[in-house]
C-alpha cells in the first residue's frame, strides 16, 4: 500500500542527513518544506518534495495508492513520548485533593499514598483489567499525536506483579499501531513491608526480579527512582550493574525533589536518559556534557506537583540536548498530551518553538533508542506522521495550547484516524 500526501502547507522536521539528536545552539533549527507533498510505501517514507518538483506516481497506483489532500493543513513527525508511567490501576484523584490541601510529594508516600497506593491498586488488577484501563489511554495519546511511547513497570514492587504488568505492556505491544518500548521499574519504591529493611528489597530486585525479566525478555531498559526517600546512589549503581549484566540499558529517575546525585551515577553508567531534573545545577551539566546521556524534562509532573522548573534553558545555553516526555501517571502527571508538553515547553521553560518541537521528537526518540527511524521525516525513517487542522504556522501547535490541532494520524503508513 502506497499513500501520497500532497498540497502539504509546510512539511515540518524535515532531514535529508538524520541526526541521532540535537543539542545546543542547533535545537533552535528546524528544516521545512512550503508546498509540498510527501511520498509513502509500506511504513516506510519513500520520498518528499515541493509540489512544483512532484513526479508522476501513475506508475506506482498498481500497487494501490491513497492520496490525501492537505490543502492548509501542516505535517509533523509523530511525538515520542519517552517516559510514562501508563499501565496503572485506578485513578488518584484523592491523593490530588491531599495535594490542594497542602501535603507534600512525600507526606503522601509516608501516609501509605502515592506509589505504594498504586501498587496496592494493580495488585489486585489481572492483566486483562489492565489492559482494558490501558487501551483508551494508548487511544487518546495517539489521536493527540504521539507515535512512540515508552511505558515503566514499577506498579508492582513484587517478583510477580512486576511480571504481570511488563506482560501487559508486551500484550499492548501488538494490540495497538503504535510503537512501544518496555522499561523495567523495579525499583520505584520501597515497599511498607521492607521498611528498614530496603537492602533485603535491593537483593530481591537484583537477585529474583531483574533475572526473571531478562529470561521472558520483557524489558528493553531498566530504571531506578534516584531520590531521597526512595533509592540511594549505592543502591542505584547496584541495580544498573546487574541489568547491564542482562542487556537491559539505564535510564534513571534523577533530582526531581533534591541533587541526588542520579545524574552524575545515570552518567557513570552510560544511561540512555536521566529524568526529571528540577535540582539541576552546574555540576549536573558539566557531567552531562559531553556524554551520550540524555538529559529529559517532565513538565507534566512539575506543573501538577506545583514543582521547581528544571533549568532547560541554561541546558540548552551550555550546549546539551533536552528531550520532553508527559510522565503520564495516576500520581503526579494524569496526561499523556504532548501538544500541552510542547506549549508548556515555551511557556513556562523559556524554550523556542523550534526547540520545543526537537524536544519532543528527535530528541525524545533519542531517549527512547529509536531516533534512527523516528523523530523527523527523512526517506527510510518509520512512516509515522500527523496531519494538522488548518493553522497559519508551526508556532501555532505550542500557542494554542488548548486545543487538539491534530486532524490526521498516520503510524507504520496507514492512516488510523
Amino acid at each position: 500500500m502506497a499513500l501520497l500526501i500532497k498540497n502539504i502547507r509546510e512539511l515540518v522536521q524535515v532531514e535529508n542527513k538524520p541526526k541521532l539528536k540535537v543539542s545546543g545552539k542547533e535545537m533552535s533549527k528546524i528544516k521545512t518544506i512550503s508546498d509540498a507533498w510527501i511520498y509513502i510505501e509500506g511504513d516506510r517514507i519513500s520520498d518528499f518534495g515541493k509540489m512544483k518538483d512532484i513526479p508522476d506516481f501513475s506508475k506506482a497506483w498498481g500497487m494501490k495508492m491513497k492520496v490525501v489532500d492537505a490543502s492548509g493543513r501542516m505535517v509533523f513527525p509523530s511525538f515520542c513520548d519517552s517516559h510514562t508511567h501508563l499501565v496503572y490501576a485506578g485513578s488518584r484523584e484523592i491523593e490530588y485533593i491531599d495535594k490542594i490541601k497542602g501535603l507534600s510529594y512525600e507526606e503522601i508516600a509516608e501516609r501509605g499514598g502515592g506509589i505504594l497506593n498504586s501498587a496496592r491498586r494493580l495488585h489486585e488488577a489481572t492483566e486483562d483489567e489492565l489492559i482494558e484501563q490501558a487501551l483508551p489511554r494508548l487511544q487518546e495519546i495517539m489521536m493527540l499525536g504521539t507515535g512512540a511511547v515508552e511505558i515503566k513497570s514499577g506498579y508492582g514492587l513484587t517478583v510477580e506483579d512486576e511480571l504481570k504488568m511488563l506482560r501487559v505492556i508486551r500484550r499492548l505491544k501488538v494490540m495497538t499501531p503504535l510503537t512501544i518500548v518496555p522499561t523495567f521499574l523495579g525499583a520505584h519504591a520501597v515497599p511498607i513491608e521492607f521498611k528498614g529493611r530496603q537492602h533485603e528489597f535491593v537483593d530481591m530486585v537484583i537477585n529474583e526480579m531483574i533475572p526473571q525479566v531478562a529470561s521472558e525478555d520483557l524489558a528493553d531498559y531498566i530504571d531506578v527512582f534516584c531520590e531521597r526517600g526512595f533509592f540511594t546512589v549505592d543502591d542505584t549503581e547496584r541495580i544498573l550493574t546487574a541489568g547491564m549484566k542482562y542487556g537491559m540499558r539505564p535510564k534513571i529517575h534523577a533530582n526531581e525533589m533534591y541533587h541526588s546525585g542520579g545524574v552524575q551515577v545515570g552518567v557513570k553508567y552510560n544511561a540512555l536518559s536521566v529524568d526529571h531534573l528540577e535540582y539541576t545545577g552546574d555540576a549536573e551539566i558539566e557531567c552531562l556534557l559531553g556524554s551520550e546521556t540524555m538529559p529529559t524534562i517532565l513538565p507534566g509532573a512539575a506543573f501538577f506537583l506545583g514543582l521547581e522548573y528544571a533549568p532547560a534553558r541554561k541546558m540548552i545555553d551550555a550546549g546539551l540536548p533536552v528531550a520532553l516526555a508527559s510522565d503520564f501517571n495516576p500520581g503526579s502527571s494524569p496526561s499523556g498530551n504532548m501538544q500541552f508538553i510542547l506549549a508548556m515547553a515555551c511557556i513556562k521553560y523559556r524554550l523556542l518553538p523550534q526547540e520545543a518541537i526537537n524536544a519532543v521528537t528527535i530528541n525524545s526518540a533519542y531517549a527512547m533508542g529509536l531516533s534512527e527511524e523516528y523523530g523527523s521525516i527523512a526517506v527510510g525513517k518509520k512512516a509515522n506522521l500527523f496531519i494538522t487542522k488548518p493553522i497559519p504556522s508551526y508556532e501555532f501547535m505550542p500557542y494554542a495550547y488548548g486545543s487538539n490541532k491534530v486532524e490526521t494520524v498516520i503510524l507504520n503508513g496507514e492512516v488510523v484516524k
